[in-house]
């Protein structure tokens, strides 16, 4: 609504003070590489967030990580835990009583911990890019420089979509890049059904294009502004349009 005038829009871009950009690696899986990446953050007095979304698999997470950096303190939180326990998990790491949360995507807002500036995502081109976008702000909160990997199969390749989310948020690292992820998140699935890929009866025959003239037009009408064009020569150019087929009608 606020791209085609129905609604106003504005952002705001000037980060708080003192913070960074955050450091954003994509890439496939490298053990060596989220070995240094933790324990770097160790040695500065800092903590990890791990982020792996499968419940079924997260523990098997845990005995790989505890073998690869046996000098961490692992913990595991998820949605599926009870909840006291899960709220004792998260006091520990809050406290710096544990230095890797390991997670599904249940910490892709609302916390606010400046202590954890490392973030590692297993499998991220199968994430969202608003997911992405979310999860990339749990780090950085500070003043300290924050660094995140977003990994992806280092076999199996990701899909078009996935490869198209990964490269956007990598390109996208600067503080108020919000905007530009929604923008680009906008091209790859597209606005909602009636504008997007499931486009279905008379929003199908009209087209994207056409389709946003004419409500840039009725909003111009509605404001008292002036039209590009009149009513008539609206009705005459949606009149040149072929009827929708049954199988698109709603």
């Amino acid at each position: 609504m606020a791209l085609t005038g129905v609604r106003d829009i504005s952002t705001i871009n000037t980060p708080p003070e003192e913070r960074l950009p955050i450091v954003t690696h994509v890439g496939p899986y490298s053990p060596r590489l989220a070995r240094q990446a933790i324990l770097r953050e160790l040695e500065r007095g800092g903590q990890v967030f791990f982020v792996h979304n499968r419940v079924q698999t997260i523990g098997a997470m845990r005995n790989h990580l505890e073998k690869l950096v046996p000098e961490a303190r692992i913990t595991i939180a998820h949605g599926q835990m009870a909840e006291h326990e899960l709220s004792e998990r998260m006091r520990q790491f809050t406290a710096g009583e544990v230095d890797v949360l390991l997670s599904t995507s249940i910490i892709e807002s609302g916390l606010d911990i400046p202590n954890a500036n490392t973030l590692i995502v297993d499998r991220a081109d199968t994430f969202g890019l608003a997911q992405l976008y979310q999860l990339r702000g749990r780090v950085g909160r500070g003043a300290q420089r924050a660094y995140t990997y977003f990994f992806r199969h280092n076999k199996r390749p990701p899909t078009l979509e996935g490869r198209a989310r990964l490269e956007t948020i990598a390109e996208n690292t600067q503080l108020g890049a919000g905007y530009s992820i929604a923008m680009r998140d906008l091209e790859i699935r597209g606005t909602g059904d009636i504008l997007g890929t499931r486009q279905h009866g008379h929003i199908a025959a009209v087209g994207f294009h056409l389709y946003t003239r004419l409500l840039s037009d009725a909003v111009h009408r509605l404001r008292g502004g002036a039209t590009s064009r009149s009513r008539r020569q609206i009705t005459a150019l949606a009149a040149e349009l072929p009827p929708p087929s049954a199988s698109t009608c709603p």
